[in-house]
């Protein structure tokens, strides 16, 4: 009798077990033209590797069919072999149809039944895209070296190449903004231009991804690896800016004396006794110029009140520098040197703009990077 209950007992610990496999269980499946009798590998993307999960021989109409299993959306690879490869973003229960050539597999894929990987399809293929616009520049560059008049058209391929990845920046921020609950959002935030360089290098931005995905998928690994970054990355310019200034300049805020649109020399510590806006900008930015009726309005708002804003330009056009301060009448302090303001950018570690530092009457550092009802809330505080 104890038999026969122990028996039916783990009858009923396989049925729910099995039940539990088939409602994690994916598939994907499709056709692959010109790939009969190769092998196709399901990989799951880990961390610091890759595990295979299942693989098949494509049958002689190009068919092929591998499952999986998976409680939430993890990241896949579709492998034909090293350099033939599909990234997916499976989640449970999908069914999902992709089709292929071989020739092209990694670059020209259809897929259907899984929204994540269409996610990380788009995301792919933009970023492909603008690598491709930036390698034309480069050789459009080679190619001019030796003309007569190469100066002036290197400045205009440089804008163009600035463009270009001031276009790709701004997509890949707001496709995490519009994606805050995908995991495709985590490969938006670890995707680069080239082996040094990522694209997105913006802190609002890894935490709006990190607090959205930690508060649904806190079990996936990769989420918890983006969300410890995240905190340290915060723990850390939280505190490096101000307190490298410290410890390198002696002073909480380094001087600048940049000249003005009139050439004339003006020097930040010449407004202490007022409460100062450092405002990093520039005017080919849209970012920038986005915030810059923020500014018109706040500026309004408490200059009677003994706030000024200090807006350092890092244009390298004077004419567009000056035509965007007329055109979004910013009646404060700009100034420029016209090649990039770079010892200013340096002493207040400069890693994007727009952005700023809010100075008091003595010149102290008290707030960073304050943006519309935050720089509002915080100038009223002050100058009440």
């Amino acid at each position: 009798m104890k038999l026969f209950r122990f028996l039916k007992i783990a009858v009923l610990v396989l049925l729910l077990a099995n039940s539990c496999k088939k409602d994690n269980q994916f598939v994907i499946h499709g056709k692959i033209t010109h790939a009969e009798g190769k092998t196709i590998y399901l990989e799951e993307l880990l961390l610091n590797s890759t595990k295979t999960i299942d693989s098949v021989k494509i049958n002689k109409n190009g068919e092929y069919k591998l499952k999986g299993n998976t409680a939430i959306p993890a990241f896949y690879l579709l492998k034909l072999s090293e350099t033939k490869f599909i990234t997916t973003l499976i989640d449970s229960a999908e069914n999902v149809t992709v089709n292929a050539d071989f020739t092209n597999f990694s670059d020209d894929y259809f897929i259907e039944g899984s929204p994540g990987s269409a996610l990380v399809k788009e995301l792919n293929a933009k970023l492909a895209a603008t690598r491709y616009k930036l390698d034309s520049l480069n050789s459009l560059n080679s190619i001019y070296m030796n003309n007569p008049n190469y100066e002036q058209q290197k400045e205009l391929l440089e804008i163009e190449y600035q463009q270009i990845l001031q276009d790709q920046i701004e997509y890949s921020k707001q496709f995490v903004v519009d994606n805050p609950f995908s995991m495709a959002s985590i490969l938006a935030l670890f995707q680069k231009f080239d082996e040094y360089n990522y694209i997105i290098n913006d802190l609002q931005t890894m935490r709006v991804a990190a607090s959205a995905l930690n508060s649904i998928y806190p079990q996936s690994e990769h989420v918890k690896s983006l969300y410890a970054h995240t905190l340290e990355y915060l723990k850390s310019q939280s505190n490096a800016n101000a307190q490298q200034l410290i410890s390198e300049y002696g002073e909480n805020s380094p001087d600048i004396a940049l000249p003005d649109t009139k050439g004339n020399l003006v020097a930040l510590s010449s407004l202490r006794g007022k409460v100062v806006l450092l405002q990093f900008w520039a005017s080919v930015d849209q970012g920038s110029r986005i915030m810059n009726p923020v500014l018109v309005e706040a500026y309004k708002k408490y200059k009677r009140r003994g706030f000024e804003i200090y807006q350092v330009s890092l244009d390298n056009n004077r004419i567009e520098w000056v035509d965007a301060i007329d055109k979004d009448e910013l009646d404060w302090i700009n100034v420029g040197d016209m090649e990039g303001s770079v010892m200013a950018v340096r002493h207040y570690n400069i890693q994007e703009i727009p952005y700023n530092y809010l100075l008091d009457k003595d010149g102290s550092i008290i707030s960073q990077n304050l943006k519309g009802p935050a720089l509002d809330r915080a100038l009223s505080n002050i100058l009440k």
